[in-house]
C-alpha cells in the first residue's frame, strides 16, 4: 500500500471506529457515561488536519450517525456542524494549548454539544435536564489526551518522510 493512501485510511478508519464505538451496547448504568465518539474524532481532525473536515462533511457524518443510532434525523448532524464550526474557528488557539487545558476546552465543547442536544430534543418532546447529562462530556474530556495521542501517533507515522 502506498504511503500516500495511509493517511486517508487512518482518517476514514478513525471515523469508522468512532461509529462502531457509538453502536457498542453498554449496561443501563453506564449509558450516561458514553462519550460522543464521533465528536471526539472530528475535534481531533479539525485541529490537526482541517483540510479534511468541512461543515458539509460534518453534516454528512452526523446524518450517518443519526441513521445508525436511530435518533432524530438531523440531530447529530446539527450538533456536529456546530461543534466543527467552533473548533475550526478557534483552531489556531486550541491547537497550541497544553494537554490539560486542551482537555478542558474539549469538555467545554462537549458540554456545548450536550446543550444543543437538549435544545433540539426539547422542540419535539419534553427533555428533562438531569445530572447524568454531564457525565458523557466529562468522560470524553478525560479520554481526550489518549485519543489525541493515539490518533496523532498514527497520523505522524504515516506522514511521508521529507528526504
Amino acid at each position: 500500500m502506498k504511503t500516500t493512501r495511509l493517511p486517508t485510511l487512518i482518517y476514514w478508519g478513525s471515523i469508522v471506529v468512532a461509529l462502531v464505538l457509538t453502536l457498542m451496547p453498554l449496561p443501563e448504568g453506564l449509558r450516561a457515561a458514553k462519550p460522543f465518539w464521533l465528536a471526539l474524532v472530528l475535534i481531533y481532525w479539525a485541529l490537526e488536519a482541517p483540510e479534511r473536515i468541512s461543515l458539509g462533511r460534518a453534516f454528512a457524518l452526523g446524518l450517518v450517525g443519526d441513521l445508525l443510532t436511530g435518533s432524530l434525523l438531523g440531530e447529530q448532524a446539527l450538533r456536529l456542524v456546530v461543534l466543527t464550526f467552533i473548533v475550526l474557528r478557534l483552531r489556531s488557539r486550541l491547537r497550541f494549548f497544553p494537554m490539560p487545558q486542551q482537555a478542558l476546552a474539549v469538555l467545554a465543547l462537549l458540554a456545548n454539544d450536550r446543550i444543543v442536544m437538549l435544545m433540539v430534543r426539547s422542540f419535539g418532546e419534553s427533555a428533562p435536564i438531569e445530572l447524568s447529562h454531564a457525565v458523557g462530556p466529562l468522560v470524553g474530556a478525560l479520554l481526550w489526551p489518549w485519543i489525541f495521542l493515539l490518533l496523532d501517533s498514527l497520523r505522524l507515522r504515516t506522514r511521508p518522510s521529507e528526504a
